[in-house]
């Protein structure tokens, strides 16, 4: 039986430590993982690349992320971010058609290797 292919996920966060422990948790629950250290970085890197999925913080540096996520096309995407949002704003957010999910940082391990699973397989 041939083995399924790897999912690739993109980890878009200006902050090194957030990216690097994502990194980690993803890999050791079996996943190719490309990093990005902005909204910026991301869309250069999808030129030649295309992930299953991508974990985008909402908070970063250079082109704001409302202005990034329009221009990501048939990836689904899933907010990774320690602001606080209301439910108003979640719905707001999540009501854009790629985004798939809303992950709140300080995650817990499991559930944001959970959450990844539940949107790539």
């Amino acid at each position: 039986m041939a083995r399924l292919a790897k999912k690739t996920i993109m980890v878009v966060d200006d902050e090194e430590d957030i990216r690097s422990s994502v990194k980690t948790v993803l890999e050791r629950n079996g996943y190719n993982v490309i990093t990005a250290i902005n909204g910026d970085d991301c869309l250069k890197k999808l030129k030649t690349q295309k992930p299953d999925l991508i974990l985008l913080d909402i908070m970063m540096p250079g082109t704001p992320v409302r202005d990034v996520v329009p221009q990501i096309k048939d990836i689904p995407i899933s907010y990774l971010s320690v602001v606080r949002v209301s439910e108003a704003e979640r719905e707001s957010l999540l009501g854009q058609k790629n985004i798939k999910d809303f992950i709140q940082k300080p995650f817990d391990i499991k559930e944001l290797a959970a959450k990844v699973k539940k949107i790539v397989g």
